[in-house]
């Protein structure tokens, strides 16, 4: 099988099946996947390892909502509602009785959590409440559904909800958000660009939307994560009041923020390689494999053997997610590609010339080339090769992404470069209409960079000649 990332589509659908990560298309529902072993111990390790332990470092709480949702209650705040109508799946029957009121599979939760939380908080002393799920959610998404990218079931959907005394301290926790999302990002060494959503394209239902987008392979931009400010256009249709300091009853205000499945997509998508994936160490589901060379003398091919099964349960014992590979239908050149194409991090060859020499040699996943590591250092060497393994990874993420960020002031050569997959800034008014007419002559608009200063100066919208208030990022998405 070879493998081609710059035919990115087929690269993509490939290595997701031939890793055993994720089996799309061939269940019997459209826009549904499943995860396959390999690939569920990587999604777990990613959310136990960064997405929660960030979290719960910040102070949130997990908790645990059920997946139906009355449509009344959906209905409640009626933006909200006009957001999501026509991506609801419902349940109208349970068993051959008609249902009185319908049931929506929760396709997001500010509704029933702002629902509890009417009857959870009454006062300030309760607040801020921190409260966040990882749970599946449903859209009927009418759109060609792409693994993982975009998906009527999205199985991995992180939605944190948070209530507040005052309009600023939702805001302060706008900001704690971002942050937060930064770290979950650079943990996985995923670039991205951080953008304030134009007024129609915000969250059903929020007062502004801050996105992350990343860049994939093929150009095109990716959502992986959204922030957004809700103010009190929840709590005031759910009801959900407290008393003040000053002991005067108020609504409460909200935020809420959520990653989804994507975030394994760009993960796999911006590191893989024409050899299959490459994973972050500390997420990756075997840190290591360790490959015996055969050996023609029966002693040498035992010494072999105690040697490989002695260390791999040094490396358990450490704590290092270890596998040997003992199969002897394979040659170590099959196992080679057989555990590139996994994106397992190091690769431990042992020989006889390794036992002799009481050491061993390391291939690593990201580069080429091997070295050779005395066993009784083996631990700390494995230590700083991730350190360095991680590094490079992001390093290399970084530049891919930002190569592929042009400024111009003029709208044809926006709509060439756009069409060449390229992410473009340029001068913008800020009035609606030509943000509207970008969107729909140019390029989808991202909205406006938060990550950088922006200095329009002497500059002109670039749809109307009016004089640039600020800049706007455009490109083709997903």
């Amino acid at each position: 099988m070879k493998l081609d990332k710059s035919n990115f589509s087929e690269w993509f659908d490939t290595v997701l099946r031939e890793a055993e990560l994720y089996d799309y298309g061939r269940y019997p529902v459209k826009g549904m996947g499943v995860w396959r072993p390999y690939g569920f111990k990587l999604r777990r390790l990613v959310l136990d390892n960064v997405v929660r332990k960030i979290l719960d470092e910040t102070g949130h709480e997990e908790v645990l909502f059920p997946i139906l949702i009355p449509k009344d209650l959906l209905e409640k705040e009626s933006e909200h509602v006009r957001g999501f109508e026509g991506e609801v799946f419902w349940v109208t029957k349970g068993g051959h009785q008609e249902l009185e009121v319908p049931l929506a599979l929760r396709p997001t939760s500010e509704t029933a959590i702002s629902y509890m939380e009417s009857l959870w908080i009454s006062s300030y002393k309760q607040l801020p409440m921190k409260l966040y799920q990882i749970v599946p959610v449903y859209r009927y998404e009418t759109k060609a559904t792409r693994p993982l990218i975009r998906l009527r079931e999205v199985s991995t959907f992180k939605e944190a909800h948070t209530a507040h005394e005052s309009f600023e301290d939702a805001d302060k926790q706008c900001i704690e958000a971002v942050e937060v999302y930064k770290r979950i990002f650079d943990s996985l060494a995923i670039p991205y660009m951080i953008s304030m959503r134009p007024k129609w394209d915000r969250f059903a239902g929020a007062l502004y939307t801050v996105a992350f987008d990343t860049v994939m392979p093929d150009g095109r931009a990716l959502q992986i994560g959204t922030v957004h400010h809700l103010g009190q256009n929840f709590s005031i249709p759910f009801e959900v009041r407290f008393q003040r300091r000053d002991e005067e009853m108020d609504y409460v205000w909200q935020t809420s923020y959520g990653i989804s499945d994507r975030i394994f997509a760009a993960m796999i998508a911006i590191h893989g390689d024409d050899r299959g994936l490459v994973l972050p160490p500390h997420v990756a589901p075997i840190q290591v494999v360790i490959v015996p060379i055969p050996q023609k003398n029966e002693e040498d091919q035992e010494k072999v053997n105690n040697y490989v099964r002695e260390l791999e349960e040094e490396l358990k014992k450490a704590g290092i997610r270890v596998h040997t590979d003992n199969r002897e239908e394979l040659t170590p050149g099959a196992k080679y590609y057989y555990w590139e194409l996994r994106g397992v991090p190091f690769r431990i060859e042992i020989g006889k010339r390794e036992v002799d020499n009481d050491e061993v040699t390391v291939a690593r996943r990201d580069v080429k080339g091997k070295v050779k590591v005395k066993r009784l250092e083996l631990r700390k060497k494995l230590e700083e090769l991730s350190e360095e393994m991680l590094n490079s990874m992001r390093e290399r993420a970084w530049e891919f992404m930002k190569s592929r960020i042009r400024e111009t002031d003029n709208i044809e050569e926006a709509k060439k470069l756009v069409e060449e997959r390229y992410v473009v800034e340029v001068p913008w008014c800020g009035r609606e209409e030509c943000g509207l007419k970008l969107d729909e002559e140019v390029g989808r608009v991202l909205g406006m960079p938060l990550d950088k200063e922006i200095n329009v100066e002497g500059k002109k919208c670039i749809v109307c000649g009016r004089k640039a208030v600020t800049k706007v990022r455009l490109a083709k998405t997903y």
